[in-house]
């Protein structure tokens, strides 16, 4: 067998390991970053946590910023009627669970939306290089295949890739459409799910109050992104 097709269990280990932790550190960055930060000012951070977040954006989620911030702004303006890029109700449970990249590419091609909805955020040359997602996949794909091994690490890139999408669908469909609700709004509440997406799955409560740094509102919901908010402040 070719050296490059070589692994051993320690790297599949390593593997598993990685994408699962790896996948959690995008949500994370996702979350304390691209949304509470970034799209709803709900928190103000740290310049150079501002720059952690955005390096693992960059590698690790093929998102550019300020797309991500004006599709969502334009989802909470119109969120579960016509308008919203993303609604399960509007588009489909399913087209949104398993084809919700293709929407949000979509979206991000109307120009005219993004400025629209992100006349405050900077369009400047980081943000520009930032805004460059295949760079920065191909680089962090790169490295894992050096430390993984060629075949062990490009398999492992494409599942914590891919992992990563599907909790970002799960946020805009699932979150959408099945759980429970505190408040009276359209999103609701996935307690397991918001494990695993550093508390955005606890939707009903943002939805509620897009401007808090909080996702959770009741004892036993459990909001990583928070956590992680209040260890820096």
């Amino acid at each position: 067998m070719p050296q490059f097709l070589q692994f051993t269990t320690n790297d599949l280990i390593l593997a598993a390991v990685w994408i699962f932790l790896g996948a959690q550190l995008s949500t994370l960055a996702t979350t304390v970053y691209l949304h509470r930060a970034l799209t709803h000012k709900a928190v103000k951070l740290h310049p150079a946590v501002v720059w952690a977040n955005r390096l693992v954006v960059w590698l690790t989620t093929g998102i550019a910023p300020r797309d991500w911030a004006g599709i969502h702004r334009k989802h909470h303006r119109f969120s579960d009627l016509p308008g919203d890029p993303h609604s399960p109700y509007v588009h489909g449970f399913w087209n949104i669970q398993l084809r919700n990249v293709q929407y949000y590419r979509a979206e991000a091609r109307d120009t005219e939306t993004i400025a629209k909805y992100t006349k405050d955020i900077v369009d400047d040359r980081w943000e520009r290089i930032f805004s460059r997602t295949t760079a920065g996949l191909v680089l962090y794909a790169a490295l894992m295949m050096w430390v993984l091994t060629p075949l062990v690490g490009f398999v492992a890139a494409v599942l914590q890739f891919t992992l990563y999408i599907w909790l970002n669908a799960s946020i805009n469909g699932a979150a959408h459409w099945i759980g429970y609700q505190n408040f009276a709004n359209s999103a609701r509440n996935l307690w397991l799910l918001s494990l695993f997406t550093a508390g955005e799955a606890l939707h009903n409560n943002h939805h509620e109050y897009p401007g808090s740094p909080r996702f959770s509102q009741k004892k036993l919901e459990i909001d990583f992104g928070w956590w992680f908010i209040a260890a820096l402040t």
